[in-house]
């Protein structure tokens, strides 16, 4: 049986109790959630991974994607990346890469993690029909089951697939139009195969075998967004509800069967239409977990979007959104480093935070324990607090005052220290 089913039978399993104990909540809160669909737990019977718990309840959880592109194929930097995301503390990991070989990448990477690992199946399955045929739209259809198949057999523990694209939402796409276009690639592989072969998405089409090989490998399976915006004047389009619309009863029929479900979107979106996308996700899928893109806020800081995308996450996040994926300052750019992996991050953790705060409000408590530490001017406990210790005590330690106890911010005229003279609190 899958975890959903156990759940549904009133069986509390191993997984369960480990992320119940760490989100502070019972064990029969995580199986009743996963039993509904509200939340899920990324596995895999082909790996051991650190689990964590999507959904209603939980905490805000951030994603990091990784992965090569035609132009850059370093195999050895795209580990890096993975060891990095892990390091500056992201729940899971999608390994996205366009170029190489894409088996013994995503191999390679599972290897060098211990986070869930995800996938987009049909990038491989459109890439090699690319390579070996001439074009995208030679792909056959039954190489993205095979393809799917085999990613699954790695250990992949979700898989972001693009059920919703058809006709009706192609349909809508063309009478709405848009000013950014269509800028998910696997929106973009599928719809020209589509528009070429005069043939409905197979993965619509044959959706029951798909939930078959997912279910077989216990594949936690993510609703791909491909009518995403790509601008922000493009949000909460025709196109973009179509596809939610489609999703939804797609997960219901997937969860039915067994399949753990989480639904993604919405790419770029202005800040005051963030909670009405949230709530009308969660309405329509029954409160599965909403997988936020970014969300970016506004199109005009490139080179600064981990900061746009972390506004927007952390307003997702208060709202209800239950996963966010990173976005790096290289975003519309380039291929990130390292390093911008590492920031990227961050920023959003800090973005799921501000949002937990807000709708699991026993999160404040870290925030109470810094401020009593800053009023204390207890160092040690601040960076015990501190989401990124080492680059506070970096920080620190290279312009260290002369008095000890307060900073070079202030020096002798420390607000604390002179109030510590003459109040207690």
């Amino acid at each position: 049986m899958t975890i959903v089913e156990d759940a549904k039978h009133g069986l509390v399993t191993e997984e369960m109790k480990i992320v119940a104990a760490a989100e502070g909540v019972t064990n029969d809160f995580v199986r009743r959630g996963i039993a509904c669909g509200h939340i899920v737990i990324p596995m895999s019977p082909h790996r051991k991974v650190k689990l964590c718990g999507i959904g209603s309840g939980m905490r805000t959880k951030v994603n990091a994607s990784i992965g090569t592109s035609s132009d850059i194929v370093n195999v050895e930097e795209e580990i890096e990346k993975a060891r990095q995301a892990e390091l500056a503390g992201a729940d899971s990991l999608m390994e996205l890469s366009t170029g190489g070989n894409f088996l013994d990448i995503r191999r390679r990477v599972i290897e060098a993690t211990t986070l869930s690992v995800g996938s987009v199946p049909l990038y491989q399955a459109f890439i090699e029909a690319a390579r070996e045929k001439g074009g995208v739209v030679f792909m056959e259809e039954e190489d993205l089951f095979k393809v799917t198949e085999k990613q699954a057999k790695l250990g992949t523990n979700f898989m972001a697939i693009h059920t919703g694209i058809n006709y009706e939402t192609m349909k809508r796409l063309k009478h709405q139009g848009r000013h950014g276009g269509l800028v998910s690639r696997g929106g973009a592989f599928m719809t020209a195969w589509m528009l070429h072969n005069e043939q409905e998405n197979p993965l619509y089409r044959r959706f029951d075998y798909l939930v078959e090989i997912l279910k077989e490998h216990e594949v936690t399976l993510s609703f791909g967004n491909g009518m995403r915006a790509g601008a922000c004047h493009d949000a909460t389009d025709r196109a973009a509800i179509q596809e939610l619309l489609i999703n939804a009863e797609l997960a219901d029929q997937a969860h039915a069967a067994g399949v753990q479900c989480i639904i993604e979107g919405p790419g770029h979106i202005p800040l005051d239409e963030i909670a009405t996308n949230v709530q009308l996700e969660k309405r329509v899928t029954n409160n599965k977990p909403f997988y936020m893109l970014g969300p970016l806020v506004t199109d005009i800081a490139p080179g600064y979007d981990d900061r746009v995308a972390a506004i927007g996450a952390s307003v997702s996040s208060a709202a209800g959104a239950d996963f966010v994926c990173y976005v790096t300052p290289a975003e519309h750019l380039a291929l990130p480093t390292p390093e911008e992996v590492y920031e990227g991050v961050i920023s959003s953790r800090i973005a799921a935070h501000v949002g937990d705060m807000i709708k699991l409000p026993k999160t404040r408590e870290m925030d109470l324990g810094m401020g009593h530490a800053r009023r204390d001017l207890d160092w040690e406990r601040q960076y015990a607090i501190a989401l990124n210790a080492a680059k506070a005590r970096e920080i620190r330690n290279a312009r260290m005052p002369a008095d000890t106890d307060a900073c070079t911010m202030c020096g002798d005229f420390c607000a604390i220290k002179i109030v510590q003279k003459n109040f207690h609190f």
